[in-house]
C-alpha cells in the first residue's frame, strides 16, 4: 500500500500537512463548469483521497462555480481532524463559462464567504489570492488593495491563513508587508521552470511552493525522454513528474487532481518513488533539450 508520508510534510503557518495532497479541480464538469458526469465517483474520490491519509485538499469556489465546495461538504463533512482545505479567491465564471476576474475587496470578501457557506466552515484554513495576470503565468502589478481585503477577514476569524497564486517575488513581498504569506500557487512543472528563483527565495522564507499543471507544455521531444525514463523504473510518466517535483525541493508541495479513483491511486505513488540521482539530472536537462 502506497505510503504518501515517506514524501514528507510541511507547515503551512502552524497546519502542518504532508507533500502529497489532492487538488478537486477536475471533480467539477467540462472546463471547470456546470456539475461533474457522475456525482457519486466525485465523491468516492475524495473519500478514498483522504483514506490514503490525503490531508491537504486545494478547492475554489469558483470551480463550478460552488461545485467542487459543495462536494467536498456532502463527501467529507463533518471535516475529519488534521484535514487542511486551502481555497482560492479573485475570479468569477462568466454564463458561458469564461474566467473572469473579481478582484474588487468587496467580490473578494464575497467570494471568502461563499467558499464558507459552501464547504459549511465557519473559518478556512487558508485563501490565496488568485491574482489575474496572464492565465498561467504570473505578471507585474499591484496587489495590496486585494490582499489587504483578506488580511481584515482574517483578522475577524473567518481566514486563518493567506497565500497567493500566479505571483512574483515582488508580489510576494508586497504582500508580507501586509500580512504573513504561508503558500505560493504558480504553475511549474519539469519543462517549465521559470520558477526556479522563486522556489528558492519561498524555501528561505519558510514559504511552500504549490505547482500546478505539473505535467504541462511537453514537447513530443521531452514526453519521449519522460516516457523512456518512466519506462526503465516501472512507473508511469505522471508518477516521475511527480516524484522529481517532490525531489525538487522540500517546500514543494503537490495538488494533482482527477476524477478518477484508478488515477489517484497511480498519483500517490508517486510519494513513494525516490529517483536515482542519475535520473534527476536526465529530467533536469529536459527543460533544455529542445530548442
Amino acid at each position: 500500500m502506497t505510503d504518501i508520508s515517506k514524501a514528507g510534510s510541511f507547515v503551512l503557518g502552524d497546519l502542518e500537512v504532508k507533500r502529497m495532497g489532492y487538488g478537486a479541480m477536475q471533480l467539477a464538469g467540462p472546463g471547470v463548469f456546470g456539475p461533474p458526469e457522475d456525482r457519486d465517483a466525485a465523491i468516492a474520490v475524495l473519500r478514498h483521497a483522504v483514506e490514503a491519509g490525503v490531508d491537504h485538499i486545494d478547492t475554489s469556489d469558483f470551480y463550478g462555480p460552488h461545485v467542487t465546495n459543495q462536494i467536498i461538504r456532502e463527501a467529507l463533512s463533518p471535516y475529519p481532524a488534521g484535514l487542511t482545505i486551502v481555497t482560492k479567491v479573485g475570479a468569477r465564471r462568466g454564463d458561458d463559462a469564461s474566467w473572469l476576474p473579481a478582484q474588487s475587496p468587496a467580490e473578494l470578501k464575497q467570494a471568502v464567504h461563499d467558499n464558507l457557506r459552501n464547504l459549511g466552515l465557519e473559518r478556512l484554513d487558508v485563501v490565496n489570492l488568485r491574482v489575474m495576470g496572464d492565465v498561467h503565468h504570473p505578471t507585474e502589478e499591484p496587489i495590496a488593495a486585494q490582499f489587504t481585503a483578506l488580511a481584515e477577514l482574517q483578522a475577524q476569524g473567518v481566514i486563518r491563513h493567506l497565500g497567493l497564486s500566479n505571483a512574483t517575488l515582488a508580489q510576494v513581498e508586497e504582500a508580507e508587508a501586509i500580512a504573513p504569506v504561508v503558500c505560493v500557487q504558480n504553475q511549474y512543472n519539469l519543462v517549465q521552470r521559470g520558477d526556479d528563483p522563486l522556489i528558492a527565495a519561498l524555501e528561505a522564507k519558510g514559504i511552500a511552493y504549490v505547482p500546478f499543471f505539473p505535467l504541462g507544455g511537453f514537447t513530443p521531444l521531452q514526453s519521449s525522454t519522460l516516457s523512456d525514463v518512466a519506462d526503465r523504473l516501472g512507473a508511469m510518466p505522471m508518477q516521475v513528474a511527480l516524484a522529481w517535483l517532490l525531489q525538487r525541493a522540500p517546500n514543494i508541495l503537490l495538488i494533482p487532481g482527477t476524477s478518477s479513483v484508478g488515477h489517484l491511486r497511480e498519483n500517490l505513488v508517486a510519494a513513494d518513488l525516490v529517483l536515482p540521482p542519475d535520473v534527476v539530472r536526465e529530467l533536469d536537462g529536459l527543460a533544455a533539450a529542445v530548442g
